[in-house]
């Protein structure tokens, strides 16, 4: 009997921890609020808006007609999106509004004026009482748009605002209409669209209090980044996206746009163009902020890959020759505002040197909106929390 016991007590032994490990990892509390920007980050742009860089990105918002208190929302019920929005029925609209809760939403908590939380409530109200699909050849990366801002609007507001009746149906939108279609991801179309829909699909997992999906992002986004930022240690070829069907040689640069030269930070969209592929570097950026705000430093993780794409992209975005084994000699620059909160969490926070970066985001400061992407040089300027 005696060996028996033993081999049970054993078992119970080694069974329990594991148990207990999983139990603390599914019910571990979310940072609130935590997606893209937490509390110490804004008390931080709070008390220096009267200092550079944040007091003329400060004035860009507030100039913003996303700003205005006389702001009216489009909602729709069917949100239709063809290739480059065409048609486009409501998607516009929806983006637009998205990004006009969120900007409301930092009002308030910069000034402290619930005016601002009010129209940012009545902004997520009228989509939430209305809003069930996203329709067309761009519905995934419609709703990855929406949702990115959308989310970051709603955790604002419900954990830093006390008058959000409707809280509850919006979080069912963004449960329902949204997170079904980000969470699944997209391996087939180019990287910037999964990226941007792990995006939305992280911060609204953080407000939904979901770790099943929090996690499931965050595998998503391990895969995309290594498939979509190449490094030397990748091999001869850049990596395949977990799920894609482009396996082969041939079909990967193919799929690179005819790249078959690679060298540390090109992406999947440099011979695309810089525009979509500021947006794929962005995303991946963002998932990795949100993810830090939970405790989880995706940034040690992708550092190298972030900070290579950085470079590569800014100094050919400053006018650095283009190598004739580079997109035939030619490429087409425009990031746009991508770069900010990379920089901050790889060169303020980390101290990796990022020289070509550095003056390609101070040259673009005030950094604006575009899409998902909204007053970052304010949120994340300089900015150590």
């Amino acid at each position: 009997m005696r060996p028996i016991l033993a081999v049970l007590l054993l078992a119970v032994a080694l069974v329990v921890p594991v148990q207990r490990a999983s139990a603390e990892k599914v019910g571990a509390a979310f940072n609130h609020p935590g997606v893209l920007v937490s509390r110490a980050q804004l008390d931080h742009v709070k008390a220096n808006l009267g200092a550079e860089p944040w007091k003329p990105a400060w004035a860009a918002l507030r100039a913003s007609s996303f700003a205005s208190l006389s702001y009216t929302p489009k909602p729709r019920a069917n949100v239709e999106c063809g290739p480059s929005s065409n048609p486009n029925n409501g998607c516009s609209d929806e983006r637009n509004d998205a990004m006009a809760a969120y900007t409301h939403a930092l009002q308030w908590y910069l000034t402290g004026d619930d005016r601002h939380a009010k129209k940012a409530v009545q902004i997520m109200d009228a989509w939430s009482a209305v809003i069930t699909e996203h329709t067309g050849h761009n519905a995934r990366l419609q709703t990855g748009w929406a949702g990115a801002s959308f989310s970051r609007a709603a955790e604002l507001i419900k954990h830093t605002y006390t008058g959000w009746a409707n809280a509850g149906r919006f979080a069912g939108k963004l449960r329902t209409v949204y997170l079904p279609i980000v969470i699944a991801g997209s391996p087939n179309t180019n990287g910037n669209w999964e990226l941007i829909m792990t995006d939305a699909a992280i911060g609204i997992a953080v407000h939904l209090d979901d770790r099943a999906a929090f996690d499931r992002a965050v595998t998503t986004w391990r895969g995309r980044l290594a498939a979509y930022v190449y490094l030397t240690t990748d091999g001869s070829l850049p990596k395949q996206a977990p799920g894609s069907r482009y396996d082969t040689r041939d079909e990967l640069i193919g799929y690179w746009y005819g790249q078959s030269t690679f060298v540390n930070g090109l992406a999947q969209e440099t011979c695309r163009d810089f525009g979509h592929t500021g947006w794929g570097i962005a995303a991946a950026v963002h998932v990795a902020e949100t993810a830090r705000h939970q405790g989880l430093d995706l940034y040690a993780e992708g550092k190298d890959r972030l900070r290579h794409a950085m470079g590569f992209h800014a100094g050919l975005q400053l006018g650095e020759p283009v190598p004739s084994w580079l997109c035939g000699g030619s490429v087409k620059p425009g990031l746009g505002p991508t770069f900010e909160v990379g920089f901050n969490a790889l060169r303020n926070r980390m101290g990796i040197g990022m020289a070509r970066t550095q003056r390609l985001v101070e040259q673009g400061r005030p950094a604006g909106v575009s899409h998902f992407l909204g007053w970052e040089t304010l949120t994340h300027a300089n900015n150590p929390a």
